[in-house]
């Protein structure tokens, strides 16, 4: 039952991080039926953006090592607002560059754009910091908080708390707030949008702005629990977008509820057998796609002719 226990929070954790990069796929999606699929480069890149950040204010050049000391609440609260702000500007430029010129043309050129802008990102990150992961010690220190027997530190209890507040405040942004509203209304139709009034430009540029800001929070939240590095991000954003797939990826709350599902799928089927671990989860993806291919809490799009 301890180690039960320990699977379940550990899950829940990783599954709050999965849960906030889905959300990201899930609003431009809704907006302008597209993907990032350079979310898992952006992730990186904002992580070690925000670890040089704390670098920059501990006294360091940005390829030295850190410190528990250098690690402070407020340094690491200023990397993950680096980390958020930096992000946020790169969506715009990938809006612009890499999806604004294919948006309503027949075919997939933005899919190959956006991986290519996710490639040069990565490249670039390469050049700047090179391939050797970072460790970023937890600003909470590693003291292991005991539950029922089962352990879990500071950090994986803040990314818990984090992941929860932050989707719960884009649920109700999205359902109760007049820019959700309007994000809404952009989904169901752009053009009644634009003769309602709405700047459809710059609610879907919010949107890209708001997607690659939560997958910097993400990997600053992640970080001090696993590393950063260039390459930390490919296989955090393909989960991320399974649970986007199993929970329905125009429901934010049905990304919530995928996030956390597998993360405690990956997490308890690691306590049989890790190596099944991959496996169940698409395993999972290929049963609900065949029994409810919208999601679980999808809702099937009918189209009038």
């Amino acid at each position: 039952m301890v180690a039960l226990l320990q699977a379940v929070f550990s899950g829940l954790a990783l599954g709050g991080i999965y849960a906030l990069v889905a959300l990201g796929f899930s609003i431009t999606h809704t907006t302008t039926k597209t993907f990032n699929f350079g979310q898992g480069e952006f992730l990186a890149v904002g992580t070690l953006i925000g670890v040089s950040a704390v670098l920059l204010l501990a006294g360091k050049d940005i390829t030295e090592a850190l410190q528990v000391s250098d690690v402070t609440p407020f340094r690491y609260a200023m990397g993950l607002v680096a980390s958020v702000v930096v992000l946020g500007l790169l969506g715009v430029l990938l809006y612009y560059t890499a999806v604004r010129p294919f948006v309503g043309f027949v075919g997939l050129a933005w899919v190959m754009s956006t991986i290519g802008f996710g490639i040069i990102i990565q490249n670039t990150a390469l050049a700047i910091w090179g391939p050797t992961a970072i460790v970023l010690p937890s600003p909470l220190g590693n003291d292991v908080i005991r539950i029922g027997g089962a352990g879990i530190v500071p950090q994986e209890v803040l990314v818990l708390i984090v992941s929860v507040l932050m989707m719960f405040c884009m649920d109700y942004v999205l359902r109760k707030t007049r820019f959700g509203k309007a994000v809404r209304a952009v989904a169901h139709s752009r053009n009644a949008a634009t003769l309602m009034g709405i700047n459809v430009s710059a609610i879907v540029v919010l949107a890209f702005v708001v997607s690659s800001s939560l997958a910097g929070l993400a990997g600053m939240l992640i970080a001090p629990i696993t590393t950063a590095s260039v390459f930390m991000g490919l296989t955090i954003a393909l989960k991320a977008f399974s649970a986007a797939i199993v929970g329905g990826l125009n429901n934010p709350r049905g990304c919530m509820l995928g996030g956390f599902l597998l993360g405690l799928l990956e997490a308890l089927v690691g306590l049989w057998q890790a190596e099944m671990r991959e496996i169940s989860i698409f395993l999972l993806i290929i049963l609900v796609l065949a029994l409810k291919p919208e999601g679980l809490l999808g809702q099937r799009q009918v189209e009038k002719v």
